[in-house]
């Protein structure tokens, strides 16, 4: 199985060249800054001391004046989770909150109208720079997939996601490529396994 389209698995940086950069995550012990703790406060609804995903779906609102979607809330809590309880504290929504601004500041670079979403071409230069080179057809599908009912645009919620899903397999992929060469032989359970833990 491997990647079309001239796919350089080790482009850029760990992950394919867009981690947040340094300083995006702060250390556990750290004083959370008075932004981050602004917006726990708004998010935390039900004051619990800890936000869900339900919680960050109604706080964050995406170009096209809807809220992120299910999917992409539960992808982002499920990354600062150190726990698996389903919910973060202030200290890993600090840390959410970066993270998210930092992605704000890659969508912006490439939604060049400014239009709160972008399109295939964007697309297209977003990955190249990332370090992939898709094909024309594979960028299509992400975008289908993406916007099922216009299939011509990329909200920044469901760009977080397809980057953060692109970078999972990504790892995923070079932990198995051990001639590093782009193509690897992956078992039925193996497979399933990558996707579905990929997916999440």
């Amino acid at each position: 199985m491997s990647y079309g389209g001239g796919y350089n698995p080790y482009a850029g940086q760990p992950g394919g060249g867009y981690a947040p950069p340094p300083g995006a995550f702060p250390p556990q012990n750290a004083q959370v800054s008075p932004q981050a703790q602004q917006w726990f406060a708004m998010v935390d609804r039900d004051r619990s001391g800890k936000i869900n995903s339900t919680e960050l779906q109604a706080a964050l609102v995406n170009g096209r004046g809807e809220h992120f979607s299910d999917n992409a809330c539960k992808l982002m809590i499920s990354m600062f989770d150190n726990d698996a309880s389903g919910t973060i504290d202030i200290y890993e929504f600090e840390k959410l909150y970066n993270y998210i601004n930092q992605w704000l500041q890659v969508f912006k670079t490439y939604d060049q109208d400014s239009s709160g979403h972008i399109e295939e071409s964007e697309l297209t230069q977003a990955f190249t720079q990332m370090g992939f080179r898709f094909t024309p057809e594979f960028i299509n599908f992400l975008v289908k997939k993406s916007d099922p009912q216009s299939h011509k645009e990329v909200s920044v919620d469901q760009f977080i996601v397809l980057c953060v899903q692109v970078q999972r397999f990504t790892e995923a992929f070079r932990q198995r490529d051990t001639q590093q060469n782009g193509t690897i032989t992956i078992g039925f359970e193996d497979f399933l396994t990558v996707a579905i833990g990929c997916s999440y």
